[in-house]
């Protein structure tokens, strides 16, 4: 299953915060680490606020945290929320044409069958296990961080 680049950058901007709880980052601090937009990273971080996974604080010296401990977000989580509904194949989906052997087809059970493995393995698994090795993460993305 391939991600799209909002599951992606949702997944980063918690990372970096995990390496260090407690701080506040801005976009673009976020968006110059990773070099990516900083129009996309915005709505990311607006729908993570919106989540309830970041505080937002607006205006100067402004910026977002976790709002809650890494512990307690789970990545599968994560991932459904920005990844909407999972359709690994047309046949998933309301479409309003149909697969000739849809009535026969054994792949939709598979492909569904791995879908649910899938999400079975990352909500097995929080962000803090994802950034428990914070303080080698540290060293990486805020080499050129201000103290």
């Amino acid at each position: 299953m391939k991600l799209t680049s909002f599951t992606d950058y949702s997944l980063r901007v918690l990372i970096y915060l995990a390496a260090q709880p407690g701080r506040r980052a801005t976009v673009t601090e976020i968006a110059n680490c990773f070099e990516i937009s900083e129009n996309h990273l915005t709505k990311v971080v607006h729908f993570l606020g919106k989540q309830g996974w970041l505080n937002t604080v607006r205006g100067k010296g402004g910026g977002f945290s976790l709002a809650q401990p890494p512990e307690q977000i789970v990545v599968g989580e994560v991932v459904r929320r920005t990844e909407g509904i999972d359709t690994p194949a047309e046949c998933f989906g309301p479409t309003e044409r149909r697969c000739r052997i849809e009535h026969l087809c054994q792949l939709r059970g598979v492909l569904q069958e791995a879908v649910d493995a899938f999400y079975r393995v990352l909500d097995g698994c929080t962000l803090a296990d994802i950034a428990r090795n914070r303080h080698a993460l540290s060293r990486v993305l805020f080499l050129q961080a201000a103290p």
